[in-house]
């Protein structure tokens, strides 16, 4: 028996990690639904997800781009690597990959630094972390790694909270501003180039100028996980005195613990859906060409066949293997990236006493994130 799961049930929102592990108990597969959403097919168990996120029988929308409230001439624009399948997504990502690294996110650190101070510095003493740290740090960063001049950078950060939003006249409005400001930057590295993504792509022959301009638009859209990430990840260890302890004692352990704050409680519930290109069976049940298929993230990163006490948050452990940015061909290009940016917020603000004053939760069914994050430094 197929367990079947509400998005609108109010456990689903308010602890989707018991929800979902209750039907992962109960199978490998559930059955998602809620008004205008689904029923999909969701992956609740570890190896199972990651194979299926892998499995060629399933491929992402050619159309999930589509945005009817964009203005035309930018819409070409937003089909970003996440829509791309087979050869022509493997050729780009052969391309810009380098650019992504380990390596080269750890050369970015430095330049984070400053940017991670910056803000804390501007922090009152009772502050919204995530209104005022960890929302506007992502797109600081994008902005530093592109080359975008400093007076431009407060309309960047209205464009990073505009696209957050996901939606409305305020989304519509800044993608033609994020297209040219993406096509002045590139012009400017043309000319004179530095150190930052847009300069090592732009030295990468077959890399087209609309490829480049759709990847900053990439970078301002997945930008956003970062911060949910880290506001979940602060909430966490204040609820966690013992790791926040063990965190503050041995700063060493930072790689680890964000690994395993992203398992324990990182934002994305969900993977994007696919759809079986064929009649695929899978455990039995047999998967309709066409029917969307997801793996339940808050499922698979708690599963006990892959993670020992999957349901203790223990910054000590490596956590590696979990699926919190994916797996497969569409494996997250900035993983890196957004793996040293978490680390340096992290380090800089666990520097600072910390005293939570509010923490408030989002009723999001998709992404597990902080509606308020008040704390007295």
């Amino acid at each position: 028996m197929v367990p079947e799961i509400s998005l609108t049930d109010p456990e689903v929102l308010t602890d989707p990690f018991t929800a979902y592990g209750r039907a992962r108990g109960e199978s490998p597969l559930a059955r998602v639904s809620a008004p205008g959403f689904g029923p999909v097919w969701a992956v609740t168990r570890h190896e199972d997800a990651r194979a299926m996120l892998a499995d060629r029988r399933f491929e992402l929308s050619p159309d999930s781009y589509q945005r009817p409230d964009v203005p035309e001439h930018c819409r070409p624009y937003l089909r970003t690597m996440s829509e791309m399948e087979g050869d022509e997504h493997a050729r780009l990502r052969r391309l810009v990959s380098p650019a992504f690294s380990a390596r080269r996110a750890l050369d970015f650190r430095p330049r984070i630094e400053p940017l991670v101070a910056r803000l804390i510095d501007e922090l009152s003493a009772e502050a919204d972390l995530l209104r005022d740290f960890a929302r506007p740090l992502p797109m600081d960063v994008i902005c530093e790694l592109v080359g975008i001049p400093h007076p431009d950078r407060p309309r960047w950060r209205e464009y990073g909270a505009a696209v957050a939003s996901g939606h409305g006249q305020a989304f519509a409005a800044s993608i033609p501003g994020i297209m040219a400001g993406a096509r002045a930057a590139i012009a400017r590295r043309r000319e004179s180039p530095g150190d930052d993504i847009l300069s090592d792509l732009l030295a990468v022959d077959g890399v087209t100028e609309a490829e480049l301009v759709t990847l900053v638009w990439h970078l301002v859209l997945a930008g956003q996980t970062p911060a949910n990430l880290i506001a979940n990840a602060v909430a966490a260890l204040l609820d966690h005195p013992g790791q926040l302890a063990a965190l503050r004692a041995d700063p060493g352990l930072m790689p680890h613990a964000v690994d395993e704050l992203i398992r324990w409680c990182g934002p994305t519930l969900l993977t994007i859906p696919r759809y079986a290109r064929e009649d695929v069976e899978l455990h039995g049940v047999r998967i309709p060409r066409g029917d969307a298929i997801v793996a339940a993230v808050a499922a698979v990163n708690r599963d006990p066949r892959s993670f020992p006490a999957p349901d203790v948050l223990d910054v000590t452990k490596p956590a590696s293997g979990h699926l919190g940015f994916g797996h497969g061909p569409h494996f997250c290009l900035g993983a890196s990236l957004a793996r040293v940016q978490t680390e340096v917020a992290l380090n800089a603000l666990l520097r600072r006493p910390l005293a939570p004053v509010t923490v408030e939760r989002a009723p999001d069914p998709g992404t597990w994130r902080l509606s308020a994050l008040v704390v007295k430094l």
